[in-house]
């Protein structure tokens, strides 16, 4: 496997271990909230996906835009849908994302390789 996808898995399990042992009521909803919000409803869950990796490109979270990329590689998001989330992304953000975009397309092509 690639180093740098499993260091980003294993890093985000960790911590989401170390937060939600804290029983802290809120944070849990909260989780659970975002969990709920990418199911499956009026729209589709990669409908949904890639909204999510949009909207993470123009508020620049990188580990925000990996998690969406790796939901999308797993919902089967094609290439060219994938530039055409970059362009929507890069239009409403400006070019203040296009840092982001680059590093988008090398985690795409990290989990491609996989």
């Amino acid at each position: 496997m690639n180093k740098k996808i499993d260091d980003y898995r294993d890093y985000r399990a960790k911590m989401n271990e170390k937060i939600l042992s804290k029983n802290n009521k809120v944070i849990k909803r909260l989780f659970n909230l975002d969990t709920n919000t990418y199911m499956d409803g009026a729209l589709s869950s990669k409908t949904k996906e890639m909204i999510g990796l949009a909207s993470s490109m123009v508020l620049r979270c990188d580990d925000c835009i990996k998690y969406h990329l790796e939901k999308c590689f797993e919902k089967n998001v094609t290439e060219e849908e994938l530039f055409e989330i970059f362009s929507v992304a890069n239009i409403v953000g400006g070019t203040i994302v296009i840092p982001h975009l680059r590093r988008a397309v090398e985690y795409w092509g990290e989990l491609n390789e996989k």
